[in-house]
């Protein structure tokens, strides 16, 4: 495992962290909390998948002559989990638990299946591929802010 691997699933984790938080805010209706917690959330979320979308698909695309089967898949995934993050979002602003925790649990589904795929396929993948330049992207990647 490379260390462009290593700080991705770190940066899943850290996401995952806040989503809790913020998860755990709405069930509890704690409103403003729930905002709160949800913003970090959402910053989190949409830098991690910038910095996918930006440097790291990107730079395996490029390695491998074009787009590849798994970074169009993670594209379009990254797109239905962003309109999600909106629908809770939302739904915080409606204060409405319901709509939020049923956007969150889809959510939370979508992000494990997700995830294992990045983990399982596509991280390792641009390990294989990018081979030296990963400490170049590496710091490329830590730049995104979102």
């Amino acid at each position: 495992m490379t260390q462009i691997s290593e700080f991705m699933i770190d940066d899943h984790r850290s996401c995952d962290d806040l989503f809790a938080k913020a998860e755990e805010a709405a069930a509890k209706s704690l409103w403003e909390e729930a905002r709160l917690e949800t913003e970090k959330f959402a910053n989190a979320f949409r830098r991690h998948l910038d910095r996918e979308e930006e440097v790291l698909f990107p730079a395996l695309e490029e390695r491998m002559g074009g787009p590849v089967g798994p970074t169009m898949v993670m594209r379009s995934e990254h797109q239905q989990m962003r309109a999600l993050v909106e629908e809770m979002t939302l739904a915080i602003q409606d204060q409405d638990q319901n709509a939020f925790l049923s956007a969150a649990e889809t959510l939370m589904i979508m992000i494990q299946q997700h995830n294992m795929k990045e983990v399982q396929v596509l991280y390792p993948l641009c390990d294989e591929a990018l081979g030296e330049e990963g400490s170049e992207l590496l710091g490329k990647i830590q730049e995104v802010r979102g």
